[in-house]
């Protein structure tokens, strides 16, 4: 049986409002998948699609594929940038100005994943410089992000970032890959893609991230034998990973190259949680 230590390395301080702050920032990598049941609706006999050409090309003019393994997005330039600013906005106002429930479950999974990336990039651009996405943030607590703060409007209903992940992507799909697909404009994060999803490129990119994200150190990151790394992301979202440390081995191995895999099969020690917020910027 293994043993999940799950050893922050945080030091014994008094309860001040700088810790109160820094749990409220984290909090909202501790919820399960609830659906809003006004997203629960789609039109399998549509034909039409989205045209995700226009985030295409922000994408292919702002992110950094970096010899680090973890690609980096040029938020500075693309504030910069007049004409990338002007893309990205109209972007999101075309996606807002329709109404995803009218397309079929495949064009709605790669609408969300790109409207949530879409709108980070735009959050953080807006918001740029900063360290961290965790600065941006509408209300008087500091730290606590830019995820429970309303940023669109789509059919009539405000939308956070966290409704587009926990209320729409995570409860419809059920996909735990999608936790590869959207991107929260951090280092620790899993990589934000070259290409805009589709629904025919989706399952491509969906295994590619899977398989980037769990053979990088920031995945998966053996000390030892005796004491492994994992992304705080199969801690915060154990639920979705069969909701059990088995069940995350058990994804990790699907995923592993075959040396890794041998080694997580093998392991039997100590697990810390770790994951680094700094902003993917170059």
């Amino acid at each position: 049986m293994r043993h999940a230590h799950r050893n922050r390395r945080m030091r014994t301080v008094a309860l001040t409002l700088a810790t109160a702050c820094l749990c409220a920032g984290l909090a909202h990598a501790a919820q399960g998948p609830e659906l809003i049941p006004f997203w629960d609706a789609s039109d399998e006999s549509s034909t039409a699609t989205v045209d995700h050409s226009v985030w295409q090309e922000v994408l292919t003019g702002h992110v950094i594929v970096h010899p680090s393994g973890v690609n980096r997005f040029d938020y500075a330039g693309l504030k910069a940038s007049p004409d990338g600013m002007t893309k990205l906005n109209g972007y999101l106002a075309d996606l807002q100005a329709m109404d995803p429930r009218a397309h079929p479950r495949a064009e709605q999974k790669a609408y969300w994943i790109n409207f949530y990336n879409a709108l980070t990039v735009k959050v953080v651009a807006d918001a740029h410089p900063v360290d961290s996405i965790r600065e941006i943030h509408e209300g008087w607590i500091p730290f606590t992000g830019p995820w429970g703060d309303v940023h669109a409007r789509v059919a009539g209903q405000e939308l956070t970032l966290d409704n587009i992940e926990h209320g729409i992507l995570r409860p419809i799909w059920r996909d735990p890959r999608i936790h590869y697909a959207v991107n929260c404009a951090s280092i620790g994060c899993p990589n934000l893609a070259t290409d805009a999803y589709t629904a025919g490129n989706m399952e491509s990119l969906l295994e590619a991230g899977a398989r980037d994200y769990v053979n990088h150190p920031r995945g998966v990151d053996f000390v030892d034998d005796d004491y492994l790394v994992l992304s705080s992301i199969y801690d915060w979202w154990v639920f979705d990973f069969g909701d059990s440390e088995e069940g995350v081995f058990a994804h990790l191995v699907l995923y592993a190259e075959p040396e890794l895999a041998t080694r997580l099969r093998d392991f039997d020690g100590a697990i810390d949680y770790e994951y680094d917020w700094d902003l993917n910027q170059p």
